[in-house]
This record gives structure tokens, C-alpha cells and sequence, in this order.
């Protein structure tokens, strides 16, 4: 029998552990490390571990469809180095909420790549994503003095990407295993921040390393937490609480950086992420609208 609180717990433990990520990317940049060295950071963590983890599972580690897996890792790279732009050039909870467009991107990509016809909820979750992407950005970037428009074109870009990645990993899913899948994420990762960014790293002081490694572990900790509340709990009500993340990142910004959400991106905040809520509550069951 499922444990009616597990999961939920689990979740919980997920969205707090990948906002204080977000919060240590966003103190690392303030300290003046680079966004690419901080990407190597984590991506060295997560590949000892994910290599571990396919080790034990005893699976080929460099996978079947090579190709394809290594086009999954690099879409994942460009898609982290654009949210962690996001992360260290604009408002936690922000940053954090534009990546929140995924489920958008998600379903249009899977119309286009995969064959998947959108229903009412991927429908309805474009409207009101869109409508909240207005809404929070139009007004600060058309001011000049909130936001750089690089940052919101970044944070945007971050979550086409993640909606690309996830198309990915459902064409991949049926021929390999998971941790093969997650370990490309970093075995392409590691090597391009190293190619493209070395010339700007910095050695960091005793305490910025701190921060790297806990950027490291406390998405480690995410994955892990997000992992096992699958295993236990239903998707919809899994993905539901995954939203709590946008609430730990606004308590985080506020509590580290004095970045209290206003009403504009309360406002599309709800947008958003009742698009996003649609998108799971009106979706259809397997073998409806193919």
C-alpha cells in the first residue's frame, strides 16, 4: 500500500533541496565565479555518482543510441548554462519561475518531434504560461532598470531547453536504462565547460568552495528525493508538489538577497503555474488523442 504522506514528503525535500541550489548558484555568481565553472563543478559530482549508480546496476555505461544520448546530454548543458544565468543575473524566485515554462515548451515540442497531439490542458497551459511570461517580463525588461533582457531571454531559453531534454529522454526511454540517460547529462557537460570556459575560471576561496560542492549536492539530494517519490507516490501528485520549489526559492530570495516577490510576479507566478496544473489535470488517458 502507498504511503499517502511519502511521497508528498518526498517532494517537499525535492523542491526545497533544488531552491537552495538555486540559491547557491546565485551566491557563487555573486562571489565572481564564472557560470561555466560552476557547471563543472556540479557536473563532476553528478558524474562520479551517476557512474556509480549505472556501475552497480551493472548496465552498459556508454548506452545503445550513442547518438541520441549524447544529443540529450548537450541540450541538457545548454539548457543549465542558461538557467544558471538566469539564477546569478536575476531574482531567485524569478529565475526559478521562468524555468517553470517547461511544461509549455514540453507539449509543443512533443507535438513537433514525437507526433503527440496537444489536448485542452497542453493548450490551456500555453495560453496562461504565455500570458504569465508577459506579465512578470514584459514590464521589467520594458523599464530598463529591473531586468536585462539577456537574463529573461536566457531564463527562457533554459526551459526550452529542459522541454526539449524531457522529449528527449522519452524517445530514449524505451531502449535505455535511466541511469545510463542521466549519466550522459554530465559525461557531456564536464568536458564542454571545461573547453569552452577554462580561460575564465577562478580559484575560489575556502568557502566559495563550499558553496560549489553543496551546488552539487544539494542536486544530487533533489534527484534522489524526486527518484523515490516516483517510486512511491503517482505521477500527477508527484509532479503537483514539485511546484513547491517556486515557494522555497521566493522564502530563499527574500531570506538571502532581500528579493520579496511583488505583486506582478505573484500574478504571473499563479499564470504560470496554473498552466502548468492544467496540463497535468487534463491529460488525456493512454491511447486518447494519438
Amino acid at each position: 500500500m502507498r504511503d499517502s504522506t511519502r511521497g508528498a514528503q518526498l517532494m517537499l525535500l525535492s523542491g526545497a533541496a533544488f531552491a537552495a541550489m538555486g540559491a547557491c548558484v546565485r551566491l557563487a555568481g555573486e562571489r565572481g565565479i564564472p557560470v561555466l565553472e560552476i557547471i563543472a563543478v556540479r557536473a563532476a559530482i553528478s558524474l562520479a555518482l551517476s557512474a556509480l549508480a549505472a556501475w552497480r546496476r551493472r548496465v552498459p555505461l556508454l548506452g545503445r543510441r550513442r547518438g541520441l544520448l549524447l544529443a540529450r546530454g548537450a541540450v541538457g548543458f545548454a539548457s543549465l548554462a542558461a538557467f544558471y544565468y538566469a539564477l546569478v543575473h536575476l531574482p531567485l524566485a524569478e529565475a526559478t519561475l521562468l524555468q517553470y515554462l517547461h511544461p509549455m515548451f514540453t507539449a509543443l515540442l512533443a507535438f513537433l518531434l514525437l507526433g503527440e497531439r496537444p489536448g485542452l490542458g497542453a493548450l490551456l497551459c500555453t495560453a496562461l504560461s504565455l500570458a504569465g511570461l508577459a506579465a512578470m517580463a514584459v514590464p521589467a525588461v520594458g523599464s530598463g532598470a529591473e531586468w536585462p533582457a539577456l537574463a529573461v531571454a536566457a531564463g527562457v531559453a533554459g526551459a526550452l531547453g529542459s522541454g526539449l531534454a524531457y522529449t528527449l529522454v522519452r524517445r530514449l526511454a524505451a531502449s535505455e536504462d535511466p541511469a545510463v540517460i542521466v549519466l550522459y547529462f554530465p559525461l557531456v557537460c564536464l568536458p564542454a565547460t571545461l573547453l569552452l570556459g577554462w580561460r575564465d575560471f577562478v580559484w575560489p576561496s575556502g568557502s566559495t568552495w563550499g558553496i560549489l560542492v553543496l551546488v552539487g549536492v544539494f542536486t544530487q539530494l533533489g534527484q534522489v528525493a524526486l527518484t523515490r517519490a516516483m517510486q512511491v507516490e503517482t505521477a500527477a501528485r508527484a509532479t503537483a508538489f514539485s511546484y513547491s520549489q517556486v515557494v522555497f526559492a521566493a522564502l530563499l530570495g527574500g531570506w538571502l538577497f532581500g528579493e520579496w516577490p511583488d505583486g506582478r510576479t505573484l500574478a504571473a507566478g499563479a499564470l504560470i503555474l496554473a498552466g502548468a496544473v492544467a496540463n497535468l489535470l487534463c491529460r488525456p488517458a493512454p491511447g486518447v488523442g494519438r
